[in-house]
């Protein structure tokens, strides 16, 4: 089923996420239903607070972008992967930080540059409640941070350049009010 995704400006949005349990209410449902609505609107992640849930789960598909994506070094052509991360924590970050343009099903028709750390370290479980530690590099990597901000509150657009903050202000205001129109069901956080 598809999901409305919740805009930039929704209270959601801004909350930590908390952590589940296996017995958390027809959670394979909402995993079914976050990949749907993630396809549906070309994305590459989306996160359980972007279709209202304030739980710390995320789904991501870089597979997708493998044959896509010029800028991914050749080193990591082939290594896209399709996840479920659940109750995840940030290890660490490490390698210098690089810049590349990012969006979000949350903010749609905006993109900036974000810096981030080449490589991320993550202990989550699956969707079977099975714990992993693995570490992501590159495209991967900054999807995987994306999704990961997505369940500290924390939007990437708070990582933009202050003078990129500045222009995109009245945009993201329009997000907020719903005066925008995307291919897929947003929920706003003021009523239209």
């Amino acid at each position: 089923m598809l999901l409305p995704i919740y805009a930039y400006g929704h209270p959601v949005l801004k909350k930590i996420a908390a952590s589940i349990g296996p017995d958390f209410p027809d959670l394979q449902e909402l995993i079914a239903n976050m990949w749907e609505t993630m396809y549906h609107a070309e994305g590459v992640g989306i996160a359980a607070p972007q279709v209202g849930v304030p739980i710390r789960l995320f789904v991501i598909d870089t597979l997708q972008i493998e044959e896509d994506d010029e800028k991914k070094p050749d080193a990591e052509k082939g290594k896209g992967f399709k996840k479920v991360f659940i109750n995840a924590q940030k290890v660490e970050e490490t390698g210098n930080p690089w810049t590349y343009e990012e969006g979000c099903l949350s903010i749609p028709r905006i993109r900036g540059d974000v810096e981030r750390p080449q490589t991320i370290r993550l202990r989550y479980m699956d969707e079977n409640f099975v714990e992993h530690e693995e570490t992501f590099t590159g495209v991967n990597a900054r999807v995987v941070q994306h999704e990961y901000d997505h369940i500290e509150g924390i939007l990437f657009t708070e990582k933009l350049k202050p003078l990129k903050k500045r222009l995109i202000q009245r945009k993201l205001e329009d997000i907020r009010v719903g005066k925008i129109k995307t291919d897929y069901k947003m929920k706003f956080a003021v009523a239209r």
